[in-house]
Order: C-alpha cells, then structure tokens, then sequence
C-alpha cells in the first residue's frame, strides 16, 4: 500500500546553519508519529516544509505517493494535508459553531457563501453539532472563541483541523500551555482521532507521545538521530543521553 507520506532527503539551511539534514521518513497509512528532539533541532522547521510554509533546498515529499515539494499551502490542504500550531490561530470573536461551519464551508468550496450567512443549512449544522460532541465542545458552541480556557481553544483547533477531513494531520504541540487540569481532555480527543487519518506529532510531552505514538523519531541537529517503536527509544541508551534525560523541546 502507498504510504500516508514519505519525506525523501529534506534538506534547508539558513545561511550557514543547516536546520534539516537529509531527512527522510515514511509514515504508513493510519500511522501515529511522534517527532521529537531538544530545542532547535529542526522539527518546526521540518513540519514548515512539509506543510509548504519553506520550500526545501533539496529533497521531495511525497502525499499518497504524490509529490508535493513545490505545491502551495493552500493546494497541500486541498490534497488532504491538515495542521494545527504551536500558539492558535483562532479568530477570538469567532463562536466555535461559526469557526467549524467555516472550516466545512471551506472543505467543500463553499467558503464564499458562509459570508453571506448559511444559517438555512441544515447539514452543516448537524455536522457542526456533531464534530463539537466529539471534542467537548457542545456546551460551548455560542461562547466567542477568546473567552474558552486554553484547553478548549486547543480542542477546537483539533476539531476545526478534522472538520477539513484531512487524510494527513501534523500536529504541532497540542498540548502545550494547557493547564494539568485539561491535558487529559487533550490526551482523550488525540486518541479518538479516526485511525483513517495519519498523523504527526510533534510533542515535548513524554507521557503523551508515548501513549499515542506507533513510532518515534528523534531529532537532532536537524537529523533524524533514532528511529523506531516508543519501547525501542526508550530503552536506546543514546536518545536517553541527548534527549529523554534532558526535557523541553522547542
């Protein structure tokens, strides 16, 4: 079967500071990965070439056996390629019934008519009620966006994400900011996305990339230091040296 994604040598330097080096990783289809790695070591910036945010110097990527390496954002999402960030990128004046209503309008090239209101649309809104149940969401439909704790703002960027239908969904540190209180609802939401999705994760939660990752790779320097299943990298004594000992990523 053709994989969800294959990364074939990525390279891209910034002046004389490479950020990736020949990366190259293939995520089967239905695959969970966790990319993980001190700070700087090109993961951001790697998840940037993937989503066509920087185009590489060098190297392919390939969607569903596609390739992609000089396709826009916009042409990417509309293959299927989904992202959430680091810090959200929510409209704060935006009800989450509104902000997923659009994202679906968008999804079926109807983006233009939500702005001249689709309040009539029964469909939509069954879809809207639907995808906010899945991610905790229904009791807060009508509330603006900016007044939701960050926990639901993170879960509503995860459910504006899948409302797209993406076939490929980098996350970049979902759980990060989210008070003690709320990372379980994160932890939950993650592990009920559909398994026809594959994902990246990329993640400085230890707890949560090894319950939710099938593979992990390490970062470093811009290289893929190690890869395999969690059990592998936990036990390999060289990612405990550089990384698991150490914390934080970036």
């Amino acid at each position: 079967m053709t994989p969800a994604l294959e990364i074939r040598g990525l390279r891209k330097s910034f002046g004389g500071v490479a950020a990736t080096r020949d990366v190259s990783l293939v995520l089967p289809r239905g695959g969970r990965l966790a990319l993980i790695g001190p700070n700087g070591a090109g993961k951001t910036t790697l998840v940037n070439q993937l989503t066509g945010i920087l185009r590489p110097d060098a190297g392919r990527v390939l969607l569903g056996g596609q390739d992609i390496t000089r396709m826009a954002p916009a042409a990417r999402a509309r293959l299927g390629l989904g992202r959430t960030f680091q810090i959200n990128q929510l409209f704060a004046s935006m009800t989450p019934a509104e902000a997923l209503a659009l994202a679906i309008s968008e999804r079926r090239r109807e983006g233009w008519r939500f702005w001249r209101g689709m309040g009539g649309r029964d469909d939509i809104a069954a879809e809207v009620a639907r995808i906010a149940q899945d991610f905790g969401l229904a009791d807060h439909l009508d509330q603006p966006s900016g007044a939701l704790s960050y926990g639901r703002q993170r879960l509503l960027e995860l459910a504006i994400a899948l409302a797209g239908q993406p076939r490929l969904l980098l996350l970049d540190e979902p759980a990060a900011g989210v008070p003690e209180h709320e990372r379980r609802d994160i932890l939950d939401s993650l592990a009920a996305l559909p398994r026809d999705v594959s994902i990246i994760l990329v993640e400085h939660d230890m707890d949560l990339v090894f319950s939710f990752a099938d593979r992990i790779a390490v970062m470093v320097d811009g290289a893929v230091f190690a890869e395999g299943p969690p059990q592998a990298i936990l036990d390999d004594p060289r990612v405990r040296a550089v990384y698991l000992g150490q914390g934080a990523d970036g």
